[in-house]
Formats: structure tokens, C-alpha cells, sequence
């Protein structure tokens, strides 16, 4: 008995695949950088807020020895002092014996999240009768929108 075989059975039948075209490896990377590029945006977002966490949370966490150092001394350290006079008393003190510290242990930095050294200032521009402390932000620059300030 012959068999016959149709055109349509004979040529309907597509070749085994031998691999992937362009166009399906181009799509699976167009997936995989969008995925990639999500993650990254994601971090960077998560970056930006623990670093301003971060700066808030030091200027909120200076309040305590600044305060200590003005009940010991009598007023806040000077711009000129700067928060150096929590770690080693200043020379400028009238009364040396008055100063009670070190208020701040040695490895307190005073650089912000940023690499930009935190600003000081007594007496402050936002308040008179107290000091400025704050953080220039992302921009590196004072005075700005951005700034995390005391004063907040």
C-alpha cells in the first residue's frame, strides 16, 4: 500500500527550532533592564531617605551635649569654637574649670551623609537665643531647600 502525503502535511510542518531569533533575545533583555532599572531607582530612593534620616538624626542627637556644655559653661560654643568644643575644652573660655567634658565620645563624626562637613553657628540665624546646627543636604550647598536644619 502507498501512502500519499498532502502538500499541507508535507510542507505544514515547521523545522524543529534551532535556537532564539534577534528579535525574542532583544525582548528578554529589554525585560531584564527594565526589571534591572526599577531595582535601581528603588535603592536610590531608599538611599536618599536613610541619608536624610541620618543627618536628622545627628543634629537631633547633638541637642544633648550642646545643651550639657551650655549648663556647664554658660552659653553654647561659638561659631569659631564649632562643635569641636564638646570634645576638647576651647582655649577661649573664661573659666577653663567650668568646662565638664568631653560631652561627645572621640569618634563623633561631624561630616553629614553626604561627605560635606555639618555647619555651626551660635548665635543662630533662625533663632537668636539658641544655635544652628544643620546638614547642606544633597546639594552641598547652605541655604538651600534642601538643607536639614536644628531649626526644623
Amino acid at each position: 500500500m502507498k501512502r500519499y502525503t498532502t502538500k499541507s502535511r508535507k510542507f505544514g510542518r515547521r523545522r524543529a527550532s534551532q535556537g532564539f531569533t534577534l528579535v525574542e533575545v532583544m525582548v528578554v533583555l529589554f525585560i531584564l533592564l527594565a526589571i534591572a532599572s526599577a531595582g535601581v531607582l528603588a535603592i536610590q530612593n531608599v538611599r536618599a531617605r536613610a541619608n536624610r534620616q541620618t543627618s536628622e538624626l545627628f543634629i537631633k542627637n547633638m541637642k544633648a551635649p550642646l545643651d550639657m556644655f551650655q549648663l556647664a559653661v554658660g552659653r553654647y560654643p561659638t561659631t569659631q569654637e564649632g562643635l569641636g568644643a564638646l570634645l576638647s575644652a576651647p582655649s577661649t573660655l573664661s573659666d577653663p574649670s567650668k568646662w565638664d567634658g568631653p560631652y561627645v565620645e572621640e569618634n563623633v563624626s561631624g561630616v553629614d551623609p553626604w561627605g560635606n562637613p555639618y555647619q555651626y553657628a551660635f548665635p543662630g540665624t533662625h533663632s537668636q537665643s539658641r544655635y544652628d546646627l544643620w546638614s547642606m543636604g544633597p546639594d552641598g550647598i547652605s541655604e538651600t531647600d534642601d538643607d536639614i536644619g536644628s531649626w526644623q
